[in-house]
């Protein structure tokens, strides 16, 4: 009897439903969220798993290498569809979601993730860091102005170098708001140098990649651009084509027809928010200065027509494409129009 697995997965406890391959549910259970503990338990069932599936969140990495390196057959679903499937439920459990999830596997209508390596993970996670970090001392900054702003005193537009000095020298004849934003000032000092340590391991990490500085021979695409890209692609040959790393990315307008209504609307924003905020500043970036390319050209036909936010956007997805197209033929950006390339 072939049997399918259904995971829903939180903190502490696995809601964990088996249906066989007619539909019935066989067995029904909450188990810790660990691998070894859902392998064992998994592994006590009466029949052959034919797959084991869960929806893609915060612990499912890490599960589906755990259950994977046993020897299961493991799936990662697509959060938007499953969330979708299991809005029918006129009431919402753990047990009924994992019964969904279960049920969703059987019948096949489901869309793979993929499940990215360690390393990639590891370089998100650094470029994470780097991103809380930078909010973080972006937060004081902003905090040390408003509080300024309620006494009249204005910062004014002013170098990050002279931010202290300034919010010091605004401060000095008041003992109450020395005493307020000195704390502060610390904390953002210590925020700074940390930033810097991180910019400085980034830069490291990506000149070391060779992947990493083929993707930087394009302009407008810095070492953060180019690890975000890297950790999230994680393997190009995935994608058949370059063509579909832009909808990947969710950089191209969704749809909604039905009838004779058919309308299309904004940019999808599916899969990698961070992936596709990164290339948006990219396209920013190489509309706005850099060396004349025949990728640079393109986008200002189009913001002639319909504007630069949707050159921007435009820009921002061929780059993905671009980039995509470098990494799986080993080669460095060419400035001038390939053949046949229309600018």
């Amino acid at each position: 009897m072939r049997l399918f697995v259904g995971l829903d997965v939180s903190l502490e406890k696995t809601a964990v439903c088996v249906l066989n391959e007619h539909g019935g549910i066989v067995k029904e259970a909450e188990v810790a969220s660990e691998p070894e503990a859902l392998e064992r338990w998994i592994g006590t069932q009466p029949g052959s798993i034919a797959a084991v599936g869960l929806e893609a969140g915060p612990l499912s990495q890490w599960l589906h290498r755990g259950l994977s390196t046993a020897g299961l057959d493991v799936v990662l679903m697509e959060t938007r569809q499953v969330k979708g499937a299991l809005k029918a439920m006129p009431i919402k459990t753990d047990r009924r979601d994992a019964e969904g999830i279960a049920r969703l596997l059987h019948l096949g209508w489901f869309r793979p993730v993929h499940c990215k390596s360690v390393s990639a993970q590891e370089v998100r996670a650094l470029l994470t860091a780097r991103k809380a970090v930078q909010q973080g001392m972006l937060a004081l900054e902003m905090s040390l102005r408003g509080l300024l702003r309620n006494f009249g005193l204005k910062v004014g537009a002013i170098s990050r170098g002279r931010f202290e000095h300034r919010i010091r020298e605004l401060a000095a004849d008041n003992v109450m708001l020395d005493a307020a934003t000195e704390p502060m000032l610390r904390a953002r000092a210590s925020l700074r140098h940390e930033l810097a340590r991180l910019e400085r391991h980034v830069r490291g990490l990506a000149q070391e990649d060779e992947v990493c500085r083929r993707l930087m021979s394009m302009p407008g695409i810095g070492a953060v651009v180019a690890l975000t890209f890297r950790s999230a692609v994680d393997d190009p040959a995935r994608f058949k084509s370059s063509k579909k790393v832009g909808p990947w990315a969710g950089l191209t307008p969704s749809r909604n027809q039905s009838g004779e209504r058919d309308v299309s609307g904004h940019i999808t924003k599916a899969g990698d928010a961070g992936l596709r905020r990164a290339l948006c500043q990219a396209a920013t970036v190489m509309m706005n200065r850099g060396p004349s390319t025949w990728l640079r050209t393109w986008p200002a036909q189009i913001a002639r027509r319909r504007g630069r936010k949707c050159a921007m956007v435009a820009l921002a997805r061929r780059i993905a494409v671009v980039l995509h197209r470098m990494w799986r033929d080993g080669t460095v950006f060419q400035s001038e129009a390939p053949i046949g390339q229309s600018t």
